[in-house]
C-alpha cells in the first residue's frame, strides 16, 4: 500500500474521531473569545423593584426578609444576610443575591442562572475537569496535529502541497506569526 493511501485514511479516521470534540471547542472557542463582553458560562439577570418602605425595614428578622423576598418574586428562602452599612441590607439567596437599598426603599434582585450546553462546553475546553480529561486534551491536541499534518499531502498537483496548498499553508503559518510580532 502507498504512503498516500495510509495517509488519508489516517486523515480521514482522524477526521471522524475529532469531529464531536472539534465541535466543542469550535462552540466553546468563540464563547471563551468574548469573555470581556459577556459570561459564556452564566446569564446574570437583574432588576431593581421598588419595595414598600415599613418592608424594606422589616428585614432585621426572618420573617421580614422572607417577605421581602415574595415582595421581588423570589421563593420565601435565603441562606443568609448581610448588613455591609446601616442602608444596605444583602440577601444571599439559591443562586443569586438580594441587595436592599432602605434609604431609597429598593431592591436590586440578581439571579445567576448556568447557560446550558455552553456552560458544558467551557468547562471542557478551558480543562476544569482536570485528571484524565487532561490526558483526553493532549491526545485531542496530538490528533489536530496530525490532521494539519496529514491534510497537506490529501490532494496531489496544482490544488496540493505543491501547488495552491503551498500558498494557503503558508498564509495559515504566516496569520499568527504576524498577530505575535504585532502583540508582543
Amino acid at each position: 500500500m502507498k504512503w498516500r493511501k495510509w495517509n488519508n485514511i489516517i486523515h480521514r479516521d482522524l477526521g471522524y474521531l475529532c469531529v464531536g470534540l472539534t465541535v466543542v471547542y469550535a462552540v466553546s472557542g468563540v464563547a471563551v473569545n468574548h469573555i470581556a463582553d459577556w459570561n459564556p458560562s452564566f446569564a446574570i439577570e437583574s432588576r431593581t423593584i421598588s419595595v414598600d418602605d415599613a418592608l424594606a425595614r422589616a428585614v432585621g428578622a426572618p420573617e421580614g426578609v422572607r417577605s421581602v423576598l415574595e415582595a421581588v418574586g423570589l421563593p420565601p428562602v435565603f441562606r443568609a444576610t448581610f448588613r455591609p452599612d446601616a442602608n444596605r441590607v444583602r440577601i444571599f439567596v439559591e443562586d443569586g443575591v438580594v441587595d436592599i437599598d432602605l434609604a431609597a426603599a429598593e431592591a436590586t434582585v440578581e439571579v445567576v442562572r448556568a447557560r446550558p450546553i455552553l456552560r458544558e462546553a467551557n468547562f471542557l475546553h478551558l480543562n476544569h475537569a482536570k485528571r484524565l480529561w487532561t490526558w483526553l486534551a493532549d491526545l485531542y491536541a496530538v490528533a489536530l496535529g496530525l490532521l494539519a499534518v496529514t491534510g497537506l499531502f490529501v490532494l496531489k498537483g496544482k490544488k496540493g502541497i505543491t501547488g495552491r496548498g503551498a500558498w494557503l499553508t503558508g498564509i495559515g503559518v504566516a496569520v499568527p506569526l504576524l498577530f505575535l510580532w504585532l502583540y508582543l
